[in-house]
Order: structure tokens, then C-alpha cells, then sequence
């Protein structure tokens, strides 16, 4: 139901999406899905549905017709580029040249071929003194730079990575950020908005783009949102 919601979505806003990956549920349905989406802002206006979504409903598999609870998490990623460009601009940079005090002869100790480059948005400092040229030493801090920089955004990405890891949650009772209650009533509600609709088949069909966007504007207004369930839906 899910996997179909998100199909019919992308449909809707023009996105192309590819299932890279469906394994079948053992008895029926889907154990699990990948889909890949590809258009303008498809990582921002998703990014929001990650977590756990509680299904609340009759079960067509129970032959006593009884209400059942079930869970299904989603996790939604960027696409990482592996490729890292590092460019340096020539206004970034701080050179600083000075006499080395080291042994390499009388050029070496009276001009000023030692160098000292500090990249001013991060603050990185890289210095070479061991060549007899301005040039060189220049040229080997540079290349240290650019190794200080490339470390510095591998940090970033790993660091990015390790929070959206962070951003998974549990699949039980609880943990859910959306309900889907076909049964005694019929209502979709986040729990981190309280944003709710109650036309269940037009949102099942792809119509989520409300509680996209109410979960936009809460994050842009209060900066990070509670995730807890309502008394109604807990009792349902």
C-alpha cells in the first residue's frame, strides 16, 4: 500500500521513480522496496517520511474479520555523489611567506621562500619550509591543502551519514510518525503535526502533499518536532 502511495505520488509531481529492489512477503504483500527518485527536490519534500507508519485496519487475511495493527518503516536517503571535487578559490586563501629557519643554505635563511597558506572558511593551516624555492614550498602546501580539505568533507559526508542512521526508529508500537486508520473510523494522521485527512483512498492514492507540507512548515517554524502519539489514535 505503501510502495503504491509513493508510486502514484511521484506520478502526480512529475518525478521519476524506479523500484530498484521488491522482495515479496512470505504469505502476501511486500517484505520490503527500494525505490529511487529522481526529479527537482525529491530528497527535501521526502525527507520527511522517514520513520514508522502504523496501519490500523480489518485484515482481509483473518477469517474472523478482526481489527489488525501493522507496521511498516521508511527510510529515505540522498544519493551521494562518490566524486569530490575540492575547489579552492584564490580569495580564500591568506598567504604568508617568511624565512626559513632551517638548514638549506644561504638562499634558504635570507629570502623568504618558506610559505604559509591559511584557508580562511575553515580556518586550515598547511605550511612548507623544506624546499630552496618559494615556488615549490607554495606548491607542496597546496597539494597539503587540498588532503586537509578532501579529509575534511570525507568527515562531512560520514558525519551525515552516522544522522540519518541516527533517524531510524524502531518498528513497534510507539515509534510511529503516521497512522493509517481504516478501521472503526477512517482518518490518516501525523502525530508530529497533527496534520489529518479524512479522505483516506485520495491520500492512499498519492495525495500526500499536505502532510509534506505541514511537515515543512513545523520544522521551518519550530525547528524540531516531537514525534508522540494522540489519545484517539492510541485508544484506536
Amino acid at each position: 500500500m505503501l510502495l503504491r502511495m509513493y508510486l502514484r505520488w511521484a506520478e502526480r509531481k512529475g518525478i521519476n521513480a524506479t523500484v530498484l529492489d521488491e522482495t515479496p512477503g512470505e504469505e502476501a504483500g511486500i517484505k520490503s522496496a527500494t525505490i529511487q527518485f529522481a526529479g527537482e527536490n525529491a530528497y527535501g519534500l521526502l525527507a520527511g517520511e522517514t520513520g514508522v507508519h502504523r496501519l490500523v485496519r480489518i485484515s482481509p487475511f483473518d477469517q474472523a474479520a478482526r481489527r489488525h495493527t501493522s507496521f511498516a518503516s521508511v527510510f529515505v536517503i540522498p544519493e551521494i555523489d562518490d566524486r569530490i571535487e575540492i575547489n579552492i578559490r584564490p580569495e580564500d586563501l591568506r598567504v604568508d611567506t617568511f624565512r626559513s629557519g632551517g638548514k638549506g643554505g644561504q638562499n634558504v635563511n635570507k629570502v623568504e621562500t618558506a610559505v604559509r597558506i591559511t584557508h580562511l572558511p575553515t580556518n586550515i593551516v598547511v605550511g612548507c619550509q623544506a624546499e630552496r624555492s618559494q615556488h615549490k614550498n607554495r606548491e607542496i602546501a597546496m597539494k597539503m591543502l587540498r588532503s586537509r580539505l578532501y579529509d575534511l568533507e570525507i568527515q562531512k559526508r560520514q558525519a551525515h551519514t552516522d544522522k540519518l542512521d541516527e533517524s531510524k526508529l524502531d518498528i513497534s508500537f510507539g515509534s510511529q510518525i503516521r497512522s493509517y486508520v481504516m478501521q472503526p473510523y477512517r482518518m490518516i494522521k501525523d502525530h508530529r503535526t497533527k496534520f489529518s485527512a479524512g479522505d483516506v483512498d485520495r491520500v492512499m492514492d498519492g495525495d500526500i502533499d499536505p502532510f509534506i507540507r505541514s511537515y515543512l512548515m513545523a520544522k521551518k517554524t519550530k525547528g524540531k518536532l516531537d514525534v508522540q502519539l494522540d489519545d484517539d489514535l492510541d485508544a484506536a
